[in-house]
């Protein structure tokens, strides 16, 4: 509806057919949107005959946008750290041309001010490129999980499968870039994750579902993506209460379990379980956690942190690039 609005703000007369190409859709969802405008008090006209179609109303302008300093700036900083974060559900295109959109509708001097301050900005942290969501997508399954009804999805696992399912949509979730949408799945009738980037299509089913009692989405995302199968399964025994080492352990890394202290040792251990395609970066989460710890499998991560904490050792001990280079050893 917007995109109609911009084309016809730049003037002129615009078939039906021509309005239906340009902004890809039929000529009767055009239609929707002129109704759409008009309801919104856009003076859109209907000129009949040969050469008619969509017009604006002679001398409309649209208003400019009214909001303050503080508004206007939480508004494009939103957009920009979310395009930065691989949060926006968009393409790098639209998140751009949204701002534009919004600069162009704000009064000169405001518009100037906000325009210094991105061009004088810069971020310590690099933009994410991840793969975004369809907007399509996202905003039906946001419905579906308000209305608690079935969505049916069209979905490609991580091995590269197809296949179509109805799921139950608990809530959606964003987690490091990227956004899931977790639930119950008809194919296996289990709770399961699912990637939105990786759904073609959705389709809102008949029927409702109840959501479980006390049901937490982000929790149950990032115990899905603790354990999904990787390359190597870790078991680290650490020696502390599972919340000092919930704490300790970076957000939705692994599992935590208790386990039974062994014969003469009164201190509280907890079992960490997380999977991994490379075990490099192992050791480093293990020397922060600043516990006492037992890796019992698998046994070739032994050798790894052994490894690490001699390469550590050595870089301590130098005094010299040189020294720390040769501590370090062939990268």
């Amino acid at each position: 509806m917007l995109a109609l609005l911009e084309i016809l703000q730049a003037g002129g007369t615009h078939t039906a057919s021509d309005l239906a190409e340009r902004l890809g859709v039929d000529e009767r969802t055009v239609r929707r949107y002129a109704d759409h405008l008009l309801d919104l008090e856009v003076p859109v006209e209907s000129v009949r005959g040969r050469y008619g179609g969509y017009r604006l109303a002679p001398g409309f302008r649209m208003p400019p946008l009214m909001l303050t300093d503080e508004e206007a700036l939480a508004v494009l900083l939103g957009l920009v750290a979310g395009r930065r974060a691989g949060l926006v559900s968009t393409s790098r295109e639209a998140a751009e041309t949204a701002a534009a959109k919004i600069r162009r509708v704000l009064p000169k001097a405001l518009a100037s001010r906000l325009d210094a301050l991105f061009a004088t900005t810069d971020f310590t942290s690099p933009g994410r490129e991840v793969p975004t969501p369809e907007a399509a997508v996202m905003l039906r399954l946001a419905e579906a999980t308000r209305q608690h009804q079935p969505a049916v999805i069209s979905y490609t696992d991580r091995t590269g499968r197809r296949s179509e399912r109805t799921v139950h949509p608990y809530g959606l979730v964003a987690h490091s870039g990227r956004w899931y949408v977790t639930g119950t799945d008809s194919a296996s009738r289990e709770l399961r994750t699912f990637r939105l980037d990786r759904i073609a299509q959705v389709r809102i089913a008949h029927g409702t579902f109840a959501v479980p009692e006390g049901f937490q989405p982000a929790d149950v995302v990032l115990t899905s993506l603790a354990v999904t199968p990787w390359r190597h399964e870790v078991a680290v025994a650490v020696q502390g209460t599972a919340d000092e080492v919930r704490a300790r352990l970076p957000r939705g890394i692994g599992g935590i379990a208790s386990i039974e202290p062994d014969v003469g040792d009164s201190a509280d251990w907890v079992l960490v379980r997380l999977r991994a395609e490379r075990l490099d970066w192992v050791p480093g989460v293990l020397a922060g956690l600043a516990l006492p710890f037992v890796v019992r499998e698998p046994a070739q991560l032994r050798d790894i942190v052994r490894a690490w904490t001699d390469r550590i050792a050595g870089c301590a001990a130098a005094t010299s690039p040189q020294e720390a280079i040769a501590a370090w050893g062939p990268r």
